[in-house]
């Protein structure tokens, strides 16, 4: 049985870097084809299923006539037996505006217009598309590395694939909250190791620092609560439509006690089926500052 999958979301998004980890998987990769050949690309794909069982299309925003007539087609192809996956790929509004900037191409809806309205325009036209897909990917915050492994869960592991992605974030609050921050937790009501001078120049990344936060009893009461917490509000949040949420936690400098209890919740969260992602904004910016 061909594995036929649909690769498409928003520009910049990453669809052209999933089509070449796709390509290194083995799949035969096309991109941007002409909706209206699908069906019959379909059926010569499957008379040649012998030497080619897994293939990939992307499909994006310049194929903005044939993407009104995709759910159609796709209909049709289903109808005849003909399975098929889309992966849509998603980004958060201002990270693609900083894309295209950073890059310095052209939005294919912007012409001589602002990105960020066509950013928009293009979001509209291709929520039929997401409606249907069958993983949804949101790379705001992902490096080539955490897409690739997330890609790598889809199309490799074994595993089923959760469609919700956790980012848990430490930061110190005297360096600003995070912009994209969906929660904020503040911790700066913990033991703090700063004032122990032998714990001082550690981070919550090492054991000692992590032992004395996490053996006061506030922490482990708090942490316990931010769980159930977090369990509870997450399949709330899938419900109305979100795909990722970031937890961000906050001590005074971002090093001691919101690294703790971020690395202490990452690992009560690895038992529950989401994909997880765990940073340290500022872990390492007083020691930046000082020289």
């Amino acid at each position: 049985m061909i594995r036929f999958v649909i690769v498409t979301g928003m520009s910049g998004a990453g669809r052209n870097s999933v089509l070449r980890m796709l390509e290194d998987m083995g799949y035969f990769c096309i991109d941007n084809l002409p909706v209206r050949m699908i069906p019959k690309l379909t059926k010569v794909f499957i008379s040649e299923s012998k030497s080619m069982d897994r293939v990939a299309l992307g499909i994006d925003i310049r194929n903005l006539q044939g993407l009104s007539e995709l759910g159609d087609i796709l209909g049709e192809m289903k109808e005849a037996g003909y399975r098929y996956e889309i992966l849509f790929l998603e980004a958060d509004s201002k990270v693609l505006v900083k894309r295209y900037k950073e890059t310095r191409r052209n939005h294919p809806l912007a012409l001589q217009g602002r990105v960020d309205k066509a950013i928009e325009e293009e979001r509209k036209e291709l929520a039929p598309i997401k409606k249907k897909a069958d993983y949804i990917l949101d790379t705001s915050h992902m490096l080539v590395r955490d897409l690739k492994q997330e890609i790598d869960k889809i199309f490799l592991d074994k595993e089923e694939y959760q469609n919700f992605f956790v980012t848990i974030l430490s930061f110190g609050f005297k360096y600003g909250i995070p912009s994209d921050s969906d929660l904020v937790f503040d911790v700066r009501f913990l033991p703090n190791p700063y004032y122990i001078p032998e714990l001082k120049p550690q981070t919550g990344n090492d054991r000692d620092v992590y032992e004395y936060v996490m053996d006061s009893e506030q922490a482990g009461v708090f942490l316990k609560q931010l769980y159930q917490m977090i369990r509870f509000l997450i399949p709330n949040y899938i419900l109305e439509g979100k795909n990722q949420i970031v937890i961000s936690i906050g001590c005074t400098g971002g090093k001691h006690r919101s690294v703790t209890i971020a690395n202490a919740l990452g690992k009560k969260m690895q038992e529950l089926p989401y994909s997880l992602k765990i940073e340290h904004r500022d872990i390492g910016k007083d020691a930046i500052l000082k020289k």
